[in-house]
């Protein structure tokens, strides 16, 4: 997924076709972006009737206003680019669970730039839910968008499933109340978590040490590209790496936001289980062959060969929207 600010990550050309060091293709346009103005047209009709129906904060949030923005340029005119990043927002719900006076769900969501072609991304979190009852719910809800979501708008049909089944995940540990608590605690599965995090530029020092001390207070793993863009990669523990990204977003950015998230879950979650997910032994901060006026620009052709090297080239076109090689 692309970025937005900084010359190439933005998919905003400057005058001359960019081509950084490296060997990375082409000038930076949307190529993976969304496949047409009428998505993007659909995706704003229905995050206004969300808008709408829910005005309450506490009910609906567009948590990237930004992205918003972009796909409301992108509706109204074919002249405008195509946004560089999805929307995400939250959708607040309330069913009713006995015993629980005041049950909140909340379904963190993103629309994929070919939506409504392809389902929603949507994360069903609550604090009645265990760990083990979240993904079960999760994927319960995956299964019932793959069978029903496809074409048309669904965000209201996915909010009524979550209402509507959303307690029976909460009843079904207390009908299976057999096993002690501790044996239920060792049976769940663990979440081994990678967060790709984009922030318009990371310079400052403070920021950068606190980058790192943190990670190693969190036993996480990664790298730190620091300059314009910055890029941040964090993995491990599910709790560790959600810690970790509350404290950095509770800093002052010019923009900063999860680009790419990855969840694994591990069946027994040893230690063992968990080092074999991870692509990287510590973190550290990684500068390649700075340059520009500022010594702020890294060679993005050689960030591209370090993360080909640790098996994630992928995310490469995820953050500036062309391909590597």
């Amino acid at each position: 997924m692309a970025g937005r600010n900084g010359g190439a990550p933005g998919c905003r050309p400057d005058p001359e076709p960019w081509t950084p060091p490296g060997g990375v293709r082409s000038r930076c346009t949307v190529t993976a972006g969304m496949a047409s103005r009428e998505e993007a047209e659909v995706q704003v009709s229905e995050l206004e009737l969300l808008s709408s129906m829910f005005p309450r904060r506490e009910e609906f949030l567009v948590t990237d206003p930004l992205a918003l923005a972009e796909l409301q340029l992108a509706a109204a005119s074919e002249a405008a680019e195509m946004p560089s990043s999805k929307v995400q927002f939250t959708l607040n719900v309330k069913p009713e669970v006995p015993g629980a006076s005041m049950a909140e769900f909340s379904m963190v969501c993103a629309l994929p730039f070919k939506y409504p072609t392809v389902p929603p991304e949507i994360t069903v979190r609550s604090p009645l839910l265990s760990r083990s009852q979240q993904i079960q719910l999760n994927s319960d809800l995956k299964t019932y968008l793959m069978q029903n979501c496809s074409g048309e708008p669904c965000m209201l049909s996915a909010r009524e499933w979550v209402k509507d089944h959303a307690s029976a995940y909460v009843d079904r540990e207390l009908s299976s109340s057999s096993v002690t608590t501790s044996n239920a605690s060792q049976s769940e599965d663990v979440i081994f978590t990678r967060l790709w995090i984009y922030s318009h530029h990371i310079y400052n020092k403070q920021k950068r040490k606190n980058i790192i001390e943190w990670a190693k207070e969190l036993s996480l793993s990664g790298f730190s590209m620091p300059g314009k863009p910055g890029v941040v990669c964090v993995e491990g523990l599910q709790s560790n790496c959600d810690e970790f990204w509350s404290r950095v977003r509770r800093l002052t950015w010019k923009r900063i936001l999860i680009r790419h998230r990855e969840d694994v879950s591990l069946e027994g979650g040893g230690h063992a289980e968990i080092q074999k997910q991870r692509k990287f032994s510590t973190l550290e901060e990684k500068c390649f062959d700075a340059h520009g006026p500022r010594g702020n620009h890294m060679d993005l052709g050689q960030l591209y060969q370090f993360l080909e090297q640790k098996g994630c080239a992928d995310i490469f076109q995820m953050y500036f929207g062309v391909e590597g090689h």
